[in-house]
């Protein structure tokens, strides 16, 4: 990498956190520390919003996942909007009148103490591992670049991000992700104009859509409804509705953010500011995945993208074989290319027969490269079992370090590093404040000084960091790192979703009632996860999130009317 490159990355890098630093020198108090100063403007807590969701798996795996799999996952956002819209009208002004430091809090005065520790645990289970998966995906980057090993690697990025955290807290990460986003947006919109810039002379913007489109990628709504299809228009409907309603609504990593702005009306600003440009930006990424994998149909690409697992083999008894699967690919990629260049003119000249012809004959070949490439991971899994083949998050790493000009590469590797500080700081804090607040000082070490609950929140910030950091270590588990983060939500959010819906709507429930439906209802969450992980019934993980919501709500209602008889009841606000 250049010097440039080397500037212009860790000037943007270190400039954020210092500048993070410096605004929170003063934090002095548990209250700073956990909630910030209610100060934030609404255009800010919309970008700290986004910031906090968009880590920088989003910008390494979601082109990865374009390149491999089109368009189709940006139906999974389709239903943020109508969640941004019900959040607003009904769950912001319980918090800001409560004025509560988690959205767990609201829990005990409705229901009770247990229902409020379960739901906080559910919540620390499946933010800590998604934590962890967090500091994997940029440690990818560094581990590419620079040759280091994945494990020390994670230790490095971990060990930097807790150091960030563990000083400012929650008004470090509000004050420093305005910032960061700038820098995200900024740099993935420059990144899309340069693939398109480097695409052959002959090839323009739209010649590169036909073949995307042609060779299947520009999938962006499917109307088919199917149980097993991950990605459609109904998973991301219902589906994703539910998981960004308990997201938003109950995460407290997103909580935590717009429970900073200055009024209710900035932060329902906030929020709908994100349900906006959320969709927006997420298609952007994944249409700058579908150019790069257009760009490769033009220009020679790596038989396998994980650099790593091609040096094993390489050095390997193997190096002939894999050499000639290069050999081999290589050829077939001419053929492709060649093709794909007649394609785009039968298409410009509206050659209809033609165009179907080669089309048949592109698609043809690239399954013929699929087979090729799947013939060079066995032969890496031949000399080393353990090795991990799947190297669809590579794609878009390895396109900016091949590709991009001078100081663009700095610049994006500053928006892959932002992206990971800005997420991992938010996790961190969310995580250090529910066990604070909602287990630490109110079922353990109760009424201590303000100083007692500071110091612990330090700790317990510092102590999650450790925890990611033995989650980051398994993360490479997960064939894709943004299915994974989302997969780990599905399994816990619909249930937490479910009782905060049971809190607000319906009133006769209790919180044995609630408390008890919970537990079945993760229970068999769990259990459907796994009948799907073995094949023995499939259902795309969107589903869960409506499963666990929908089980929640009716055993509830069932429950208190077997112990209580129907009908409605004086609720505890």
């Amino acid at each position: 990498m250049h010097l440039l490159d080397w500037i212009i990355m860790l000037g943007t890098l270190l400039g954020i956190v210092a500048y993070g630093v410096w605004r929170t020198r003063s934090v002095q108090n548990v209250s700073s520390y956990l909630k910030g100063d209610r100060d934030l403007p609404w255009w800010t807590i919309g970008l700290s919003i986004m910031a906090t969701q968009a880590s920088a798996i989003t910008f390494l795996s979601t082109p990865g996942q374009a390149y491999d799999d089109g368009m189709r996952f940006v139906q999974f956002y389709f239903g943020m909007p109508i969640a941004m819209v019900i959040l607003c009208i009904f769950v912001l002004p319980v918090y800001y009148r409560l004025n509560v430091y988690t959205a767990y809090e609201y829990l005990e005065g409705r229901f009770d103490l247990k229902t409020r520790s379960l739901t906080a645990l559910f919540f620390l289970i499946q933010r800590g591992l998604a934590a962890g998966i967090t500091i994997y995906a940029p440690s990818i980057i560094l581990s590419t670049i620079m040759g280091w090993s994945l494990f020390w690697t994670n230790i490095s990025i971990g060990s930097l991000v807790i150091i960030y955290t563990v000083a400012g807290g929650t008004k470090a990460v509000s004050v420093t992700q305005k910032q960061q986003m700038i820098v995200i947006l900024t740099g993935m919109l420059l990144a899309a104009l340069i693939v398109v810039w480097k695409l052959p002379g002959n090839i323009g913007f739209a010649d590169a859509l036909t073949v995307a489109g042609k060779m299947g990628k520009l999938n962006v709504v499917d109307f088919n409804f199917d149980l097993k299809n991950r990605y459609n228009f109904w998973s991301g409907i219902l589906g994703g509705t539910f998981l960004f309603l308990s997201y938003f609504g109950t995460d407290q990593s997103q909580v935590q953010r717009y429970l900073s702005g200055k009024s209710l009306t900035q932060s329902r600003l906030g929020l709908l500011f994100n349900g906006v440009v959320k969709v927006p930006m997420q298609f952007l990424v994944l249409l700058t995945g579908i150019l790069v994998f257009v760009f490769y149909q033009f220009s020679p690409q790596p038989l396998h993208f994980n650099t790593t697992n091609v040096e094993k083999v390489i050095a390997s008894e193997y190096k002939d074989d894999y050499q000639a699967l290069e050999a081999e690919f290589a050829t077939i990629f001419e053929e492709k290319k060649d093709a794909a260049n007649q394609l785009v003119l039968a298409s410009n000249q509206h050659d209809q027969p033609r165009v179907d012809a080669l089309q048949a004959t592109v698609k043809q070949l690239a399954g013929e490269e699929k087979k090729v490439r799947n013939k060079a991971k066995d032969l890496i899994k031949k000399v080393d079992e353990d090795a991990d083949t799947k190297d669809e998050d590579y794609v878009f790493i390895t396109f900016i370090m091949h590709n991009m000009p001078i100081g663009v590469i700095g610049l994006l590797l500053a928006v892959i590093f932002s992206a990971a500080m800005s997420s991992i700081a938010s996790e961190l804090s969310a995580l250090a404040t529910t066990t604070v607040i909602d287990i630490y000082r109110r079922s353990f070490v109760r009424e201590k000084t303000d100083k007692h609950y500071f110091h612990a929140s330090r700790w317990f910030t510092f102590l999650w960091g450790l925890m990611a950091l033995f989650f980051a270590m398994v993360a490479a588990q997960f064939e894709n790192l943004i299915e994974a983060v989302n997969i780990v939500g599905s399994l816990f959010y619909g249930t937490i979703l479910g009782v905060f819906l049971v809190a607000f709507f319906v009133k006769f429930v209790r919180g044995r009632a609630v408390f008890l439906a919970a537990l079945i209802t993760e229970a068999i969450v769990i259990s459907v996860f796994f009948l799907d992980y073995y094949e023995i019934f499939q259902i795309a993980y969107l589903w869960l999130n409506l499963i666990g919501c929908t089980l929640v709500l009716l055993i509830s209602m069932l429950f208190q009317a077997i112990q209580n008889g129907v009908g409605p009841q004086e609720a505890r606000v």
